[in-house]
């Protein structure tokens, strides 16, 4: 997987920000006797043996009070959605309702948590709370934590911590289906269509498109890269001369490929592929047909997984809306949120839900991204999938999936 984020949570004073200075082996976060110092998120990009690249998200106390200790709090639970491990710190064997409001939110988005004991020179975890913390959360791992301990001692903590991280990120909800799983060997022939365009970036290729490549020549498979004008020297009059095994197009290109393509050659795009391998893809498959229902003043929600300066030519922002507009005849209106940041409203007032590939989050991010709508009975759909099912050519695009 990709970079891993990690979030620190506890209340004010419980040395979270000394944790994550320990962590980092320098001064990331600011440490103080004084409660509440740490007012909005604080983030640290780091690299971690035996993990990898990681971000570690230092919040503020879960215990702030007042209004503006009430907009702090609703911060640190907000972040829940945007990471993939949870250390939650406590100190003096204090484990009550706010942490344990906090597990709660955890379970929520099946996040993986490791429960750390703060201050344990000051007063070590007391036998029989461990217990019960070891019997209500099974499989949570509950370490000591000192930040003034002798270094060797120090050492061995954060190494132990940093051990349980690491089996947290080994858990199934963590690691994204590889794109080609089940639908593509060693030898095979793969022919990816990745138009130029006026929305392509410069001097590069799409995420999705560089991953897809990556991960064909990892199994093996021959890969040929084309635009869209080059099809027709291809499959002239539509006769297969190549033996490709399967296509897969960047969505937008979706009706010119399948025109060109012949119909047994399987077919699909690379936002379909990633709605397969980072996850929710059932729910995709039950929410996209919702498009047939749409009514006149209906608001749908875009989810756009990475922050880029839009265009004319913006795929999220310009030409879904006008492609759905089109294709259900009703005056439909468009909320676009970009990156991870906070979707207005209320979930429920969105008729439908559409995220972008995520090919920039991870598999975990992007089912807490869409956990609201799920659990709300919103439908939920991507990019590729509602393209395709508006040219036409969904079942065709999906078939090579379902295997």
């Amino acid at each position: 997987m990709g970079t891993v984020n990690i979030g620190i949570f506890g209340r004010r004073n419980t040395g979270k920000s000394s944790l994550i200075n320990a962590v980092a082996g320098q001064d990331v976060a600011i440490v103080s006797d004084r409660p509440g110092t740490t007012t909005d998120p604080v983030h640290k990009r780091m690299e971690i043996y035996g993990i990898g690249p990681c971000v570690f998200i230092d919040t503020a106390g879960i215990d702030d009070s007042g209004e503006l200790g009430g907009k702090r709090v609703a911060r640190t639970v907000e972040a829940v959605s945007r990471i993939d491990v949870a250390l939650l710190v406590f100190t003096g064997g204090d484990f009550g309702e706010e942490e344990e409001r906090m597990m709660e939110q955890f379970a929520r988005f099946s996040l993986p948590v490791v429960l750390v004991h703060g201050k344990s020179d000051l007063s070590p975890l007391d036998p029989e709370l461990g217990e019960r913390l070891r019997m209500k959360y099974p499989g949570v791992q509950c370490l000591e934590f000192s930040a003034v301990a002798a270094a060797g001692a120090l050492e061995g903590m954060v190494q132990r911590i940093a051990d349980a991280v690491k089996a947290c990120t080994e858990s199934s909800m963590m690691s994204e289906r590889p794109m080609f799983e089940g639908l593509v060997s060693c030898g095979q022939r793969v022919l990816l269509v990745c138009p130029i365009d006026g929305g392509a970036p410069t001097g590069r290729l799409i995420l999705p498109q560089v991953n897809a490549i990556r991960s064909l020549l990892d199994v093996g498979a021959v890969v040929t890269v084309v635009q869209p004008s080059a099809l027709k020297d291809l499959f002239p009059d539509g006769e297969e001369t190549t033996g490709f095994d399967l296509v897969v197009t960047d969505s937008q290109a979706f009706s010119e490929v399948a025109a060109a393509v012949p119909e047994y050659v399987p077919l699909t795009s690379f936002s379909m592929l990633l709605a397969r391998s980072k996850g929710c893809f059932a729910q995709y498959c039950e929410g996209t047909p919702v498009l047939d229902s749409l009514k006149d003043g209906d608001k749908v929600l875009i989810l756009e997984s990475c922050s880029h300066h839009a265009s004319c030519d913006d795929i999220g922002r310009v030409k879904i809306p006008a492609m759905m507009r089109k294709y259900t005849g009703r005056r439909l209106s468009f909320e676009v949120v970009g990156g991870l940041d906070s979707i207005p409203g209320r979930i429920t007032d969105y008729a439908l839900v559409l995220q972008c590939g995520g090919c920039m989050i991870s598999r975990r991010q992007l089912y807490s991204r869409l956990l609201p709508a799920i659990e709300s009975g919103v439908p939920v759909s991507n990019y590729g999938m509602a393209i395709s099912y508006m040219k036409g050519i969904y079942e065709r695009a999906l078939r090579p999936l379902l295997k």
